[in-house]
């Protein structure tokens, strides 16, 4: 049996520690009231067998909070005290240098939270240590000196998840849609180097990647670029090209019509759209930016986004060659091609590619076998965003945050050059299970941790307020959000809905079975997610209404904190079925993994709660492997497009490095831990395998924590 220590190292269960602690806190007190050998020993078994029947590795302070219990069921109350007196010394001494120990232990490659806490960061490398460092030390003053105790204390309990403290400390923002049109066809700065307006596609698409990389350095979130603001490029390359050929021509006294001359020129430009796609997914892939992992980027492919004509059918060409290069993946260390986590795909089902006779239908065929093949693209639907969106169509930031609608003064929707200034997230489960199935009691303590909410988001706001434009030159002086002066405050941009500030929400599900005894896909437990998904929103005004500043409701995607909460409410309140027995709760609104639901039914009943988290949604559906049933994902999409804004469609995508096996590697538990295992030849060594999962709106690589990787084995298929 396993355990986590406080610098988050997994050790073996040792009951003699346990024993020793408590024969120490009982000599403290006088021999009358000291208990015996038996009774001691009673206790030390009690515990472990509580140990054991835990789903998961219980850490060091679960365990002591096992043995205050059964040392008062004992009566021996002095006894119980001392041992409570000892642990509150102790804390006090650890938290005189908090950091020490968690930061050793990662250095050392040892620490099982860390090593999982992010799918996309790779624990051993220097640079995610490095960042990592930082982080421990950012979180340490982030709890110390900038939140206050409550904040931290709600925090600490899974009460509330306070987004990204490892950046807190800096003045960083979360996620943006870059302005790449701006950046682009005015020029930018990076690194100091002036930038001017780039001559080909290929050029433009390098200046991308570069400009990708250091946006990534800036902040802590994803950011989104648009494949439309270089579509325009094609046509500087092909009218460049169609002067080489001629002067070409001209030189070698060969005569030729324009028609051959464009003929040429077009075969250079297909071979330039292919060299600069392969520049972004190839540089996306391999760069390493300032946090450690490859830069958590969105590729936005929206036909509609440009004029019809010229400009319009040469997008079409780039998410074409786009779409190619992503079903082929990229060359692991064994040169076997695999997937990769980014750059994430976004492709807008419209309709004008949604059926077959369309114009660009073949291409929507094409991102259905990349999706069958290596899970992106996911899909919005414009009619639907434009439904809810007050007519706009536009990409997330990252994998799910969608900024609101705002207007510029001569009343044209703006989108690129906005961001997040952060999320805080609100365990509805824990709100549940608080009020004890009082429905009265539940709604006054869903205030009160609101109002927590509300203190600590503007905690985030007022920690970027007055930060100056030259912390990220790029972002705020150069174009990539705005094009402030050095020395400018970002202060008018966190304002007047400009950017928005999210309040995140898990555990609808859980909830919902809580409160009403029954699953919220069920009509009395929809109405009552729904009133409370109301709720919330109507927060969000109120707050808006209060200070100016985009409040928006936000699915959290929950990825390393599904655990954390799990973990925290089997510590409140004990196993209770179907609410915490797991060792995760569910994402934002989504229906249960394990509930058995068809595909469209699941899209078609979260709709409805996609319409009511407009700061950040989407759904998914789980597929068993589809590359020999692609009419089946075509009919997800048209479904899709009917139906609901945003969803995907999760299937599998592994190699297994030991015996070639292109297939699912299996979860198997191991000693009460749940492990990676190759079906064909039993491999167990991660490090000698490629899986890639989604799990919260993004693909991850690097494996999950136990609640994660429990949630995953987990899914039922749902076509």
């Amino acid at each position: 049996m396993k355990v986590i220590k406080r610098s988050g190292v997994e050790d073996n269960f040792d009951e003699e520690k346990i024993k020793a602690a408590i024969v120490k806190a009982n000599l403290s007190v006088p021999e009358t009231e000291r208990m015996n050998d038996l009774t001691i020993h009673l206790i030390v078994k009690a515990v472990a067998e509580e140990c054991g029947m835990k789903k998961h590795a219980p850490g060091v302070e679960e365990i002591q909070d096992m043995v205050e219990n059964h040392i008062m069921e004992k009566n021996a109350f002095n006894v119980a005290r001392s041992y409570i007196t000892y642990r509150y010394q102790r804390a006090v001494v650890r938290k005189s240098n908090s950091t020490d120990k968690q930061i050793l232990s990662l250095l050392e490659c040892n620490n099982e939270e860390v090593k999982q806490e992010n799918s996309n960061k790779n624990p051993i490398v220097n640079s995610v240590q490095r960042d990592y460092m930082a982080g421990e030390v950012s979180k340490d003053i982030t709890k110390r000196f900038l939140l206050p105790k409550n904040i931290v204390d709600a925090h600490e309990q899974g009460i509330i998840h306070f987004h990204d403290a490892d950046y807190f400390a800096q003045h960083m923002h979360n996620c943006c849609l870059v302005n790449l049109e701006d950046m682009l066809q005015n020029g930018t700065v990076i690194s100091e180097t002036m930038i001017e307006r780039p001559k080909s596609f290929a050029t433009a698409c390098n200046i991308a990647t570069q400009a990708i990389a250091q946006i990534a350095s800036s902040q802590y979130g994803g950011q989104s670029i648009s494949l439309s603001h270089l579509a325009p490029f094609v046509e500087v390359s092909r009218q460049k090209f169609r002067k080489e050929v001629r002067s070409s021509l001209d030189i070698v006294g060969l005569e030729a019509d324009d028609d051959m001359i464009n003929k040429i020129a077009e075969e250079r430009v297909l071979e330039e759209i292919k060299q600069g796609v392969q520049i972004i997914q190839y540089q996306v892939t391999t760069l390493m930016t300032t946090n450690g992992q490859a830069p958590f980027v969105t590729v936005f492919m929206y036909l509609n986004e440009v004029p019809e004509g010229q400009t319009r059918d040469d997008l079409a060409m780039i998410i074409e060659e786009t779409l190619k290069q992503r079903i082929l993946g990229v060359k692991n260390e064994n040169g076997v091609y695999i997937t990769p986590a980014f750059p994430k795909l976004i492709y807008v089902l419209e309709e004008d590619n949604i059926k077959e006779g369309t114009p660009y239908f073949e291409l929507t065929k094409l991102a259905a076998q990349c999706t069958a093949k290596r899970m992106v693209p996911d899909y919005i639907s414009e009619k639907v965003m434009k439904n809810l969106k007050k007519g706009y169509c536009y990409p997330c930031m990252g994998c799910r945050s969608f900024l609101t609608v705002f207007h510029e003064e001569d009343g044209r929707g703006k989108f690129y050059g906005r961001f997040n200034q952060g999320v805080v997230t609100l365990n509805l489960v824990d709100v549940a299970c608080s009020s004890r199935k009082d429905m009265e009691k539940f709604w006054n303590i869903l205030e009160e941790r609101l109002e927590l909410c509300h203190q600590a988001l503007l905690i985030r706001h007022e920690r970027l307020k007055g930060t100056k434009s030259d912390v990220a030159p790029i972002l705020w002086q150069h174009g990539a959000l705005a094009r402030l002066k050095k020395g400018e405050t970002i202060d008018k941009l966190l304002f007047n809905g400009y950017s928005t500030i999210s309040l995140g929400y898990a555990g609808l599900c859980e909830c919902t079975r809580y409160m009403k005894g029954m699953s919220h896909i069920e009509p009395e437990g929809t109405q009552f997610a729904l009133d409370l998904m109301q709720k919330l929103n109507d927060v969000c005004a109120k707050w808006k209404e209060e200070h100016n500043i985009d409040f928006s409701l936000y699915g959290t995607p929950l990825e390393s904190t599904t655990f954390k909460f799990s973990k925290c409410l089997q510590k409140r309140f004990g196993i209770i079925e179907g609410v915490t027995d797991r060792n995760y709760i569910t994402n934002s609104y989504h229906v249960h993994v394990t509930e058995q639901i068809n595909a469209f039914d699941k899209l078609k009943f979260e709709s409805q709660f996609q319409e009511l988290s407009p700061g950040g949604a989407i759904s998914y559906v789980e597929v068993p492997n589809m590359k020999d049933n692609l009419d089946a994902v075509i009919s997800v999409m048209q479904y899709i497009y009917d139906n609901i804004m945003y969803a995907e469609l999760n299937t599998k995508s592994d190699y297994c490095m030991e015996c070639g096996f292109d297939g699912e590697i299996q979860i198997v538990e191991n000693e009460k831990k749940l492990i990676w295992e190759c079906p064909n030849c039993g491999n167990r060594e991660q490090e000698r395998m490629n899986v890639a999962r989604r799990t919260c709106g993004y693909i991850g690589t690097q494996f999950w924590n136990q609640g994660r990787t429990q949630e995953i084995k987990e899914r039922v298929l749902h076509l």
